[in-house]
């Protein structure tokens, strides 16, 4: 999954959080959603302008943030 194509950051829009497609729902929104429960089918059906490719991108991006986290030895 290119995440590079759907997920955006401005400045101006969420306090630069990554937002998908330049809408104002951001990734942690879909993350949040997912991680409560909902599933992708209800996530889709509450938000209609959201895309399954958007919910994949959206775990793309954290996954990737999450591996090029620096881990904090003890």
């Amino acid at each position: 999954m290119q995440y590079k194509d759907i997920i955006t950051i401005e400045p101006g829009k969420r306090g630069g959080k990554p937002c998908i497609r330049g809408m104002r729902i951001t990734v942690y929104d879909v993350l949040e959603y997912l991680a409560s429960g909902m599933s992708e089918q209800e996530i889709l059906k509450d938000f209609p302008y959201l895309t399954k490719e958007d919910i994949l991108a959206s775990l793309s991006f954290a996954a990737t943030r999450e591996r090029l986290m620096v881990a904090v030895q003890p």
